[in-house]
């Protein structure tokens, strides 16, 4: 897989061995279960100095939480050493992919003509639908690369939408804590509970939240939720506790839905991301870049990529599209099936 090209993959899950990911997402509980801790696995992208991802979903214990089916946290790290974020073209479908950067730059391009740079504070939001091929190369400006790769599952009924992009620049507000300190808040998709006004104004397809909260030390928030949400909080820097559980960096605290509130306490000055989605009891297969309900659906999508962007001419009307390769690298292969149907697995 190009191991002599020094790269970060963020927006493409370039694993030679990709884990098969079937999920049955749960329906809201009755009551509200302690907090559960997810820990990342550890997956090198790339090649010999590659950046190494923190993946805290999918995993075993946990698949979902709501329509948010993959977490992958990275940095902060030394593009010279690592030779930063370097993707060439690949395929996507039935899901969107969420970009939130803490430092550094990366441009965008894809098959439906967008260009676009992010940064710290700025989102993008590509949605694949029925197929999408895209890159992702961070900048010569950029020194230091650190940020959340996201992808979201869409829903049965879209997720043969027609693809599309998105770029947002969500305003910051403050939130107040019981001792009167801020609160800094991005919302980057939906909205909080008690903040409407704030709302995300991308497009998604069910029930959502994304949020950043910047907390000082010692900063006791209390934060209203939706009951019928299962949530997600990510630490990117720092320590908190969540109902008196702690949680630190690069763990990924689970929440069933019932909570109506909860309380998060700064034990140092920290960097969360909140993640919420209404479960969409819907099975899914998800292998590589591809988010389908069936072997079938999987086994299909591998076929048109490798038809159209390896064996064939690249041509812009196939079902990936096709997006100019600025870099001088083609685009990237799919990996050999398992030779077994891709089915679920325990939960």
């Amino acid at each position: 897989m190009l191991a002599e090209t020094r790269r970060l993959a963020r927006v493409s899950n370039l694993e030679l061995d990709p884990r098969e990911t079937v999920d049955e997402c749960r329906a809201a509980g009755e009551s509200a279960a302690p907090m559960v801790v997810l820990e990342p696995r550890e997956v090198p992208l790339g090649g010999p100095r590659a950046m190494t991802v923190h993946r805290t979903l999918p995993q075993r214990a946990r698949s979902t939480i709501g329509a948010w089916c993959f977490v992958d946290h990275y940095g902060p790290d030394d593009v010279s050493l690592t030779g930063g974020m370097t993707v060439p073209p690949h395929p996507h479908i039935g899901l969107q992919t969420v970009s939130w950067l803490f430092r550094g730059e990366v441009r965008h391009r894809d098959s439906v003509g967008s260009d676009a740079l992010v940064r710290p504070g700025e989102l993008n939001l590509m949605t694949a639908g029925h197929g999408i091929s895209h890159t992702e190369y961070s900048t010569p400006t950029t020194t230091v690369l650190h940020g959340v790769q996201l992808w979201l599952m869409l829903p049965d009924a879209s997720r043969d939408v027609a693809p599309s992009f998105e770029h947002t620049e969500p305003v910051p507000f403050s939130l107040a804590t019981d001792a009167g300190e801020s609160v800094r808040a991005h919302v980057f998709v939906g909205s909080l509970v008690d903040f409407p006004e704030h709302a995300a104004v991308t497009d998604v397809h069910s029930p959502l939240l994304g949020a950043q909260l910047e907390l000082p030390a010692g900063a006791s928030l209390d934060l209203a939720l939706d009951a019928s949400f299962e949530h997600g909080i990510l630490v990117d820097q720092g320590a908190i506790e969540v109902d008196g559980a702690a949680l630190s960096e690069r763990q990924l605290g689970y929440l069933e839905p019932g909570r109506e509130r909860m309380r998060v306490y700064a034990t140092a000055e920290s960097r969360v991301l909140l993640l919420g989605g209404a479960p969409l009891n819907e099975p899914i297969v998800m292998w590589w870049n591809f988010v389908g309900r069936t072997h079938d659906d999987i086994v299909q999508a591998r076929a048109d990529w490798q038809a159209q962007a390896i064996e064939g001419s690249r041509e812009a009307s196939g079902r990936f599209g096709f997006v100019p390769e600025s870099h001088g690298e083609g685009p990237l292969p799919a990996p050999v099936l398992p030779t077994v149907r891709l089915k679920p697995r325990e939960q």
